[in-house]
């Protein structure tokens, strides 16, 4: 196996560190950050626990800043997953929904919504409610200027013992393999930088994609910082991962993963983390074009009107 370069650590934060979370109703004159903020979930026959999570993701995000957007992936799902869904879409204007016609896969799920997002954060996290989206909070503050990706570890695993020893195994493996150095690659709680997460590309459709960006992102030269979370029992549904023929999958993308990133150094950085000048220059040529597209379509609208 390759040589991996010595890496530094992520900062971690401890629990007495964070700061006390917003009590119900509790308002704030200022937001707490002026970076506007998009929210998403990837959702899979998670009927029962997503109208729930975009609730409290819009309360947190009110508190926060007041630019902001959920998203939801529907990854094809097969229960009444859409139509909850769509009654959420007529109450918060700020939900948008992205529908898979039919189930392309956990990292196909992931990279859909990582593209659709369209503001300065993004942060994500699973529709199944295993976590809790108002510790989106306990992040924030750890996103300084020097920071692109803020990731969550688990305090403790709320799951079956079978699925906590075959979490660990999994997390060992890939850390040793590929050479990642944050304490829990498997925790899907992340807030990242859009500028950041633009330096780079994914491919993976399935769940190895956590593995696939965190290698991607410490190749870029993306810095990170850690802080824990809490995780909870599946209230609803079960998991689509811990299965024989899904482990099997999960195991055999794995090595082909690893084939590319460690054996073959396949580079998928579009920009190394020295470049951040370009990056901030050619997001801000995509916003010309789009508000001269908006200009420019106002003004055939008035030379329509009077005429």
């Amino acid at each position: 196996m390759a040589n991996h370069r010595k890496e530094q650590r992520p900062a971690r934060v401890s629990l007495s560190q964070r700061a006390s979370p917003q009590t119900e109703g509790e308002s704030l004159e200022q937001p707490l950050s002026d970076s506007s903020i998009s929210v998403f979930f990837p959702a899979y026959n998670d009927a029962g626990t997503i109208a729930s999570m975009v609730v409290l993701a819009d309360r947190t995000l009110r508190r926060l800043t007041g630019d902001y957007e959920i998203i939801v992936v529907n990854d094809g799902s097969v229960d009444h997953t859409a139509q909850v869904l769509s009654e959420l879409e007529a109450v918060y204007p700020r939900l948008r929904v992205v529908h898979h016609l039919k189930n392309m896969g956990y990292g196909s799920a992931l990279r859909s919504g990582l593209s659709s997002a369209s503001k300065d954060l993004i942060f994500y996290t699973d529709g199944d409610a295993q976590y809790d989206v108002r510790e989106l909070e306990q992040l924030l503050p750890l996103m300084t200027e020097d920071v692109d990706v803020v990731h969550g570890y688990k305090i403790s695993r709320s799951d079956p013992m079978h699925r906590v020893m075959i979490g660990k195994i999994y997390c060992w493996t890939v850390k040793m393999a590929f050479g990642i150095n944050i304490t829990d690659v498997d925790c899907d709680f992340r807030l990242i930088r859009r500028l950041s997460y633009n330096r780079v590309r994914l491919y993976s459709t399935s769940g190895t994609i956590c593995v696939e960006m965190i290698k991607t992102f410490q190749d870029a030269g993306l810095k990170f910082a850690e802080a824990p979370v809490h995780h909870f029992h599946r209230a609803y549904g079960k998991s689509q991962f811990f299965n024989f023929r899904r482990l099997f999958k999960t195991w055999r993308d794995l090595s082909r993963l690893w084939w590319r990133l460690v054996i073959k150094r396949q580079a998928q950085v579009v920009h190394p983390a020295d470049q951040p000048a370009a990056i901030a220059q050619e997001e801000q040529r995509r916003e010309f074009a789009r508000a001269h597209s908006a200009k420019a379509a106002n003004t055939r609208g008035d030379e329509r009107d009077s005429g």
